[in-house]
């Protein structure tokens, strides 16, 4: 996953939504939090304050710092689905 973003979501004339962040945050991993992060405070860096992107993007970089540090757990059924590792579990080589 790469940081760089969607060019329809740069258009000038286009105001960043709610359902922008959130597709962002669809696929969110522990191993692509960090670039999500990145992608999100882009898009909302020009928001006001009370914008409700600015609001749910903060929320998502939140988040997305949890995820990328703490790792993730899915599933919650009767077959739970492994957690998925943090960056801080994966060894980092010199």
């Amino acid at each position: 996953m790469a940081e760089a973003e969607q060019p329809e979501r740069l258009r000038g004339d286009r105001r960043t939504t709610v359902d922008d962040i959130r597709g962002l945050m669809a696929s969110a991993t522990p191993h692509f939090a960090l670039q999500l992060r990145n992608r999100v405070r882009k898009l909302i860096a020009g928001l006001d304050a009370d914008d409700p992107a600015r609001l749910a993007g903060e929320r998502a970089i939140a988040e997305l710092q949890q995820i990328a540090y703490s790792g993730e757990t899915r599933g919650e059924g009767e077959e739970p689905l492994r957690p998925l590792p943090s960056l801080s579990d994966h060894a980092v080589a010199p």
